[in-house]
Parts: structure tokens; C-alpha cells; sequence
């Protein structure tokens, strides 16, 4: 949209001209990406669709809340929940996961709100008889939602000869403020234990979204596609000591000309008598979003729920204007096996994140 927003503030003007560069950069970031978490590995679906089951438990439920440029502008707000069920399928040793995928966000000053609905389904092939081997290939897709609060909205068509003027037209040709498409993705991912082992696995998947490419402008002509994207990921987990392990989980992003690479480790320590079943796991580790900003992580686990707490600290060229402040992100999620038959609690030996 050709929209111009200026700032006010009481500080000295360099201070403003910060302000207005960062909104501009921020906008043209927003539209080149789709939103995401600093917690990337709490909300699977939105990396691979084939990661979805890729946990021990028959059913689990994440939900990840993220606010960010609070100390500069009007907050970024993106909230996801997932949803997953995973259970035999057939004779032999594969398994089937559905899942929904529900995002929300919103952006800027002018309540730019995106809202997606995505139901999910992954199958997993099982490749050997030990059953801790498998393939996976899964497919999300669904109903998205975009719109803006148009009175909030400010252009240079509104400007006259005594400067801004609310009663003037925006001069804008769209003519609804919303607007909504179809979209989808699909996954492969491939998983297994490491020498047999029952709680040492790795993982590697490749996603790629937005295959259908929808049409993604408020404006009819000329027509935007959204661009297409792939995501690379990986993660292993082993242990450390009895009482210990460490995690280590990377993406690598690509949507037409913007690249993101997050990476980093978590250790986990348990706390309780029986390290098979400990009482609590408390998990504490970092995490980098390279040339954008580093992540401290702290997750605190209690059997089958989980809490986390994660900060994003900007090292980006933008840290003079954000004061290094970034985004603030709370994840909460449960994962358990249900009393039934047919449980995988037995079945599947990896993977364990």
C-alpha cells in the first residue's frame, strides 16, 4: 500500500527521522515474511507440516503468544495454537497425525491483522522393524484472512497547504478493507535414533509453502502473489549425563529475496529421583537469529504441561532506535499419551522432542 505514516515525538529530530527509517524497514519486512516465533520449535506446524507428531505423546496442544517493537511503535502481536493427534494406522508400524494450525497477528498502526485457519494431516512410513526410523510427509493448508482499520490509516494525499487534514480522501483505489485467500504447504521430513538409542534421535525436513501462490494485495491491479517459501530444518537431541540431556535446533528460511537462520541449544536438567520419569525438567539455552538478535531461553517443565519464556535482545542495525529491546515471547504446552488401546506410548521409539 502506498501509505505514508509520520510520527510524533519530544525528542530532538534525529530521534524522529530513527523512527520513521525504522517504520519503513519494518513494513517492508512485514511484507516480504511471514510471521514468526523466536520459540520456533514450539510451534511446529508453521516450520513443516511434517513435523507435526514429531513428539512423545499421543496428543499435544502448543500455544505461543509474541509481542514485539513495543519500545518504538504500536506492538507487533502474533499468537499461534496448535493442535495434533497422532495413532497407528493399518497393520504395520505407521502412524498418522492430524492437527489444526491457528495464527494470528497483527502489525502497525493501522491494526493490520492476519488470521489463518489451517487444518493438518502428516503420515508417517515407518522404515524399519525396530520402529525408530521413519519418513514423514505432511500437508497443511487452509483460510486466511488480511484487513486494516482504514480510519487509522494516513497518506500524502491527506496533506495539504496547513499540513495533515483527517477530512481529506486517503486517495486509495481499494475499495474494501480486508480481504482473504486459500493457501498451502506441504513437507517431507526424516527422523531416527541415534545407535538405538530410546531418548537420543535427530531429525532433518524440508517445507515448502505457499505452493499455491494466492494473490496477496487489497488492490485487484496489478495482481501480488505471495512469494513462496522454503524452510530447512533440523534438530538433535542426546544426552549428557544421567540426569541431562542437550538439544540443538536450527531453521533456515528463504521467501523470495528475505533469508532468516535461527539456531541454537537448550540443556535440560531433570529434577527427581527417577531420572526416567523425573519430577520436573528445567531447560535453559539461547538462541540466535542471525544479523537480528539473540535469544535467551528458559522453559520449565512439569509433566505433561510445560511453560516458557524466551526475549529477543537486538543486535540488528535497528538497536539504536529499539534500545536493543526486541520481543517478548510465552509459549505453554501439554503432551501426554491417552488411555486407549491403540496408544503410542509403547509403539513409537523416536523421536523424543
Amino acid at each position: 500500500m502506498k501509505i505514508v505514516t509520520l510520527y510524533r515525538s519530544n525528542n530532538v529530530v534525529m530521534r524522529c527521522c530513527l523512527c520513521i527509517l525504522f517504520f519503513i524497514s519494518t513494513i517492508a519486512t512485514a511484507l516480504a515474511q511471514d510471521p514468526h516465533f523466536s520459540q520456533f520449535f514450539e510451534a511446529p506446524l508453521l516450520r513443516n507440516p511434517s513435523l507435526a507428531g514429531l513428539f512423545a505423546g499421543d496428543i499435544r496442544m502448543q500455544m505461543v503468544y509474541r509481542n514485539q517493537w513495543g519500545s518504538v511503535t504500536t506492538p507487533y502481536q502474533t499468537g499461534s495454537f496448535d493442535f495434533e493427534y497422532k495413532q497407528p494406522i493399518g497393520k504395520a508400524n505407521d502412524f498418522i497425525t492430524t492437527g489444526l494450525q491457528l495464527l494470528y497477528d497483527r502489525a502497525g498502526t493501522t491494526n493490520f491483522t492476519t488470521t489463518y485457519i489451517f487444518p493438518a494431516v502428516n503420515y508417517h512410513k515407518s522404515l524399519n522393524g525396530e520402529k525408530n526410523r521413519y519418513l514423514s510427509l505432511g500437508f497443511m493448508g487452509g483460510y486466511v484472512q488480511r484487513r486494516i482499520d482504514r480510519s487509522k490509516m494516513t497518506t500524502n494525499s491527506q496533506y495539504g497547504p496547513n499540513g495533515y487534514n483527517p477530512a481529506l480522501p486517503d486517495g486509495e483505489t481499494f475499495t474494501q478493507a480486508h480481504y482473504n485467500y486459500w493457501d498451502g504447504s506441504f513437507g517431507m521430513s526424516y527422523n531416527s535414533s541415534i545407535n538405538g538409542s530410546e531418548t537420543d534421535n535427530f531429525f532433518v525436513g524440508l517445507a515448502y509453502h505457499h505452493f499455491n501462490r494466492p494473490l496477496n494485495s487489497f488492490y485487484k491491479n496489478p495482481p501480488v502473489e505471495l512469494n513462496p517459501k522454503w524452510v530447512a530444518s533440523a534438530g538433535v537431541r542426546f544426552t549428557a549425563s544421567e540426569m541431562s540431556y542437550i538439544t540443538v535446533q536450527a531453521d533456515y528460511s528463504k521467501q523470495g529475496e528475505y533469508t532468516e537462520t535461527i539456531a541454537g541449544a537448550t540443556y535440560s536438567i531433570k529434577i527427581g529421583d527417577d531420572f526416567e520419569k523425573p519430577l520436573y525438567i528445567l531447560h535453559v539455552g539461547g538462541y540466535l537469529r542471525v544479523k537480528d538478535s539473540f535469544i535467551p531461553f528458559l522453559k520449565f517443565e512439569y509433566h505433561p504441561f510445560s511453560i516458557g519464556l524466551s526475549y529477543d535482545a537486538n543486535i540488528s542495525q535497528l538497536k539504536t532506535v529499539s534500545q536493543g529491546r526486541g520481543g517478548f515471547e510465552l509459549s505453554v504446552s501439554y503432551a501426554g499419551f491417552l488411555d486407549r488401546g491403540n496408544s503410542t506410548k509403547n509403539a513409537v521409539v523416536c523421536p523424543r522432542f
